[in-house]
């Protein structure tokens, strides 16, 4: 899955679909998310990088970066 090319990023966490005019706010580990996925990182990599940095389990991780997928699907943010 990729972010949609149009989507704008700020370092700040802002997120605005330019087709729709929405904006959103994500927090610090959402937005390091909608980076990676506009560089093409697959959900593994994702994942990984996310686990690299935090000491958590991995399924707690599995589980909100799906979580945090869906909720971009929803809001067709994906390509």
């Amino acid at each position: 899955m990729k972010l949609k090319s149009d989507v704008a990023v700020s370092d700040s966490g802002f997120v605005f679909l330019p087709t729709t005019g929405e904006s959103f706010s994500v927090n610090p580990i959402g937005s390091e998310v909608l980076q990676l996925l506009k560089e093409g990182k697959s959900i593994q990599e994702i994942s990984n990088q996310i686990l690299d940095k935090f000491d958590t389990e991995p399924l707690i991780i599995d589980k909100d970066l799906s979580d945090f997928m869906e909720i971009l699907n929803h809001y067709s943010l994906l390509e």
